[in-house]
């Protein structure tokens, strides 16, 4: 048994869907910043990680070399690395929600026109 879509509905679910990607949208700006923010304080705090390294030896009394000093700026910056990965991954659910709501406007538009074609029919 199929239902019947009135148009009044399809546009109900129009303007439903146009307020749903204004807040998704909203939401991925604020992902996205925060995303980009962690990113900058990360290879900030990395870049002065490896400064304060160049000039030190390790405890065996040679210089350190470039992979290890990477390790150590890397474990120094473990928590913000850890942060980055979070952000991505808000980021990356904010754009499939975007994506989303894309899809579902298009299926109400074209039920939209399937209505009218229908109704121009009758």
């Amino acid at each position: 048994m199929t239902q019947v879509v009135t148009p009044q509905q399809i546009e109900s679910r129009l303007y439903q869907l146009s307020k749903e990607v204004d807040t998704a949208h909203q939401e991925l700006v604020s992902c996205e910043m925060s995303y980009h923010t962690a990113v900058a304080d990360y290879e900030i705090g990395l870049a002065k990680s490896r400064l304060e390294l160049a000039g030190r030896s390790s405890p065996t009394g040679r210089n350190y070399t470039v992979g290890e000093r990477e390790d150590i700026a890397l474990v120094a910056n473990a928590e913000k690395h850890m942060v980055i990965a979070t952000e991505e991954a808000k980021v990356k659910a904010s754009r499939a929600n975007v994506n989303r709501l894309q899809t579902q406007v298009k299926i109400a538009q074209s039920m939209s026109a399937s209505v009218r074609a229908s109704m121009e029919i009758s």
